[in-house]
């Protein structure tokens, strides 16, 4: 699941110059939606590029012809049924919010605010026929969308009102699925700053490392080699996972030690030969080759922790190298690195130079007992030696 943050910025937020900070903080915060009335949609594009939701004018007019805009989406609920603007109808499939969103043109995204039990229930119909539900608890939040989370499934992403991060937090974690986004409301910058990181914090994905012991070291010659730099500063304890064989991946720490000879690359991994695996977002692998900029990959530290970085750049150059191998289990792993003081792996005793590294000493790997096609894990038997 991909989760995503919304921005409230209609015109109950207040003015357009309100409106437009509100806006401009969460283009740099890194919001994926922004939910705006109709006539605000080009402003918004003149203030940068997001997805944009727009309400709709009149959902009992709703065509793509008289309601077309420029925006991502077309959402319906505002001054309805959906806000309570309008009664809500004994029989929910007469609506007009529901029959709009049934039109093959016009709308995608329903809008409710959740009052009481009928509220709830009309939200769970809208559900079933929208693209993406935003629902907005009024007294309460958690208990409907706990039911909301229960009863809908994949037919529409779920989107819950917030006012802060810490309820986004909440909402991403309710019944352990979650929501599948948020509708955030605050003129606050840190707060839609936060938000944003408790989106990336909650999607990313836990790895489990183990030990594999050193079994041969040696220098096998040049070969291409490639650095990845990547638009992030990297940590201390972080790095890319990278090998021969998809199934084992050796940690290598990024550039981030200074030398005598050589200043330090806190945003690069010298990552190994151009044959070699590397771990991106998803589970997937991507051949080191291939890599280049404005693609993704994952960065991960020595816990198993994770994150996307986006690469910069990639450089191939010709270098002389070293092929390590490691046991793991039964298995053997291995992979080329640079013969360079600068390339480091994870020891028990923390970062080794590759230059330093002994038989019998025990470095960190992700292992994984799959095959791979095209970078993706598959149930059948590949030999790679």
């Amino acid at each position: 699941m991909t989760r995503s943050v919304w921005l409230k910025a209609d015109d109950e937020v207040g003015n357009w110059e309100t409106r437009k900070r509100r806006i401009t903080a969460g283009l740099e915060a890194g919001v994926d939606w922004v939910l705006v009335d109709r006539e605000d949609v080009e402003r918004v594009h003149k203030l940068g590029r997001v997805d944009t939701a727009a309400f709709a004018d009149d959902v009992h007019v709703m065509d793509a012809e008289s309601n077309g805009t420029d925006a991502d989406a077309t959402v319906v609920g505002k001054h309805t049924e959906g806000d309570g603007t309008v009664d809500l109808p004994a029989d929910f499939s007469g609506s007009s919010d529901i029959s709009a969103l049934r039109r093959e043109t016009g709308p995608s995204v329903g809008y409710v605010r959740i009052r009481n039990e009928d509220y709830e229930s009309f939200a769970e119909a809208v559900a079933r026929v929208a693209e993406h539900t935003i629902v907005v608890g009024v007294d309460w939040q958690i208990i409907p969308l706990e039911n909301l989370i229960a009863r809908v499934g994949s037919e529409t992403s779920l989107v819950a009102g917030v006012t802060s991060a810490e309820e986004a937090q909440t909402a991403y974690e309710t019944l352990e699925d979650g929501a599948d986004g948020v509708l955030l409301d605050t003129d606050d910058p840190d707060e839609i700053r936060k938000t944003v990181e408790v989106r990336d914090a909650v999607d990313r994905e836990q790895l489990e490392f183990q030990w594999a012991e050193l079994t041969d070291i040696e220098q096998t010659g040049s070969a291409d080699r490639v650095c990845i730099d990547t638009g992030s500063l990297l940590g201390d304890d972080e790095g890319m996972l990278v090998g021969s064989m998809s199934r084992g991946l050796f940690f290598v720490h990024a550039e981030t030690a200074d030398s005598p000879y050589v200043e330090s690359r806190p945003f690069r991994v010298n990552a190994g030969a151009v044959h070699a695996y590397a771990r991106a977002p998803e589970g997937k692998t991507r051949y080191l080759s291939e890599l280049a900029g404005g693609d993704t990959v994952q960065v991960a530290d020595v816990t198993g922790g994770t994150r996307t970085a986006v690469v910069g750049r990639s450089k191939i150059e010709r270098r002389p190298m070293f092929r390590v191998q490691a046991a793991v289990g039964d298995d053997r792993v291995e992979t080329l690195l640079q013969n360079a003081e600068t390339i480091k792996l994870h020891t028990r005793e923390g970062r080794r130079a590759v230059t330093d590294l002994e038989v019998g000493n025990e470095v960190l790997v992700h292992y994984e007992d799959d095959a791979r096609h095209f970078g993706e894990p598959v149930e059948e038997s590949i030999i790679e030696r």
